[in-house]
């Protein structure tokens, strides 16, 4: 595993794709479908984000996408199903966040790729911020939302688990410490932090000061050194 994708492991994000099976509809089948569904999703995203998603219309999200309402319902059947396609492309942005960067000379050393991948974290984060509001709204009021944003933050805990593992493998992390437990507790601190700083402004912090902090809690919370002592 090189150390980029090591680094992605470490990346939190608990953004859901929300859809019971057997109710989402085929993809389009032209590339001109293609982008007709592109740009509603991107014209949903617009509306979703300015007016969050009670008040959010269909008629302004066909309108921003020059699209008629019969439109709207050949690629999607209601509002719900729109916002899961908006999430699933935010959740992809934050699952891959693309190469975390790691200084050149480190890429053995466990703290400068948790530290790469927790600022990529930070920075997918922060281009998807108005977004994590809107995701507030909805699993609040919405089981379905609730229960797939659960789930998503389970399938992050397990694979920060599983890089936790490693490192105790490698005798370079606590090897008393319980993976999944920590991986639960961490990703949980992390997505907090990212949400106080980006999406309600709480923490007027810079992105350097915020990936320091998370990486420093991070490495210390498990223990973990560099393979050089």
């Amino acid at each position: 595993m090189t150390a980029e994708s090591r680094g992605s492991e470490l990346v939190g994000s608990d953004l859901p794709r929300i859809a019971a099976a057997g109710t989402e509809k085929a993809p389009p089948a032209t590339a001109r479908g293609e982008r007709t569904r592109a740009a509603l999703i991107a014209a949903a995203r617009q509306i979703f984000e300015r007016d969050g998603f009670s008040d959010a219309r269909l008629t302004d999200i066909t309108v921003a996408a020059s699209c008629s309402t019969g439109t709207f319902y050949t690629y999607f059947d209601s509002k719900e199903e729109i916002l899961d396609a908006v999430l699933a492309e935010a959740h992809e942005d934050m699952l891959h966040p693309g190469f975390p960067h790691v200084e050149s000379g480190s890429e053995g050393d466990p703290i400068a790729v948790l530290e790469a991948a927790n600022r990529a974290y930070f920075e997918a984060y922060k281009r998807n911020a108005k977004l994590r509001l809107v995701l507030e709204q909805v699993t609040a009021n919405m089981p379905e939302f609730r229960e797939k944003r659960r789930q998503r933050g389970l399938v992050f805990a397990s694979r920060n688990a599983r890089h936790i593992e490693k490192l105790q493998e490698s005798g370079l992390a606590d090897p008393d410490l319980d993976a999944m437990g920590a991986a639960q507790a961490l990703s949980g601190m992390v997505s907090r932090m990212a949400y106080q700083a980006f999406a309600i402004g709480v923490d007027e912090v810079s992105m350097d000061d915020l990936t320091f902090t998370a990486t420093r809690l991070w490495a210390n919370a498990i223990g973990l050194r560099s393979p050089k002592g």
